[in-house]
């Protein structure tokens, strides 16, 4: 029971990381263009921490990584273009 719970909490700090990581690309959009290789390499980087973490059963080194991957790869989904912009440039 208590491996359980203590993955029900793990599982809801990473679902933490997609609105965090939402935010943090709000705010620095001047930093992304110039680090997209680099987010690419830390993204790469933590998730194969991460799945040593998982392959060697230590969950704090799990969800640390996986939490970086997560957060840092919000990073680079582009941003969405209304439709309102999309007819103004056709016109």
């Amino acid at each position: 029971m208590q491996e359980i719970f203590k993955l029900l909490i793990g599982v809801v700090f990473l679902a933490l990381g997609i609105p965090i990581g939402d935010f943090l690309r709000r705010m620095t959009l001047d930093e992304q263009r110039a680090g997209q290789k680099w987010f690419k390499i830390l993204v790469a980087i933590s998730l194969l921490i991460g799945f040593y973490g998982l392959i060697i059963q230590i969950d704090w080194i799990l969800f640390t990584f996986f939490f970086i991957a997560i957060v840092t790869s919000r990073s680079l989904i582009p941003k969405k273009i209304s439709k309102k912009k999309v007819k103004k440039k056709k016109k």
